[in-house]
């Protein structure tokens, strides 16, 4: 698996359409959210929303698309926040993730997240919140495979809320395989 995460641009204007389409074929609401608040197909509007995300007053963020250099395919998404708010901390985290359906259980979730925490680091993030609803078994398993460690449950919109936090100092970077 050969993956990097890019900023969007006209160059994988293809890669955002293949992958959105696919994504809402098969959900409703593609994750990260901050993939899906604009529409895709007015692609001009779409990569100016999501490089101008950080301008809306609230928290700074920054959204990479994952791309499969084997396969010259985007498998996924991540929204790194740059701080946390009271909402933040509670559902939401510093990250958010999510892998094309067709992509799933093959390994990328583990690779993209990896990757994110590096960029995380670049950022001065070096202590990262991430939550997952307690029945999304897959993305548990992801953020506890970069060294997540249960810190509480919570319930959130009637659903219970894993809250994890991942030490993020370079060191331990370099360990998880």
């Amino acid at each position: 698996m050969n993956i990097k995460l890019v900023r969007l641009n006209e160059k994988y204007k293809m890669h955002l359409f293949e992958m959105m389409d696919e994504w809402y074929q098969k959900e409703p609401k593609p994750i990260p959210s901050a993939i899906r608040k604009v529409d895709y197909h007015d692609f001009d509007n779409y990569i100016k929303h999501i490089d101008n995300a950080n301008t809306n007053g609230l928290i700074p963020d920054t959204t990479y698309f994952c791309l499969d250099c084997d396969i010259n395919k985007f498998v996924g998404a991540v929204n790194i926040r740059h701080d946390l708010n009271e909402a933040l901390l509670m559902h939401g985290g510093h990250i958010g993730f999510g892998v094309r359906p067709s992509m799933r259980s093959k390994g990328y979730g583990k690779a993209m997240l990896k990757e994110t925490l590096k960029k995380c680091q670049k950022l001065g993030i070096y202590r990262v919140l991430m939550t997952c609803d307690k029945e999304n078994i897959a993305s548990s398993k992801v953020i506890q495979s970069n060294g997540g460690i249960l810190e509480n449950e919570l319930v959130f919109l009637d659903k219970i809320i894993q809250r994890f936090w991942i030490e993020n100092k370079k060191e331990n970077i370099w360990q998880i395989v």
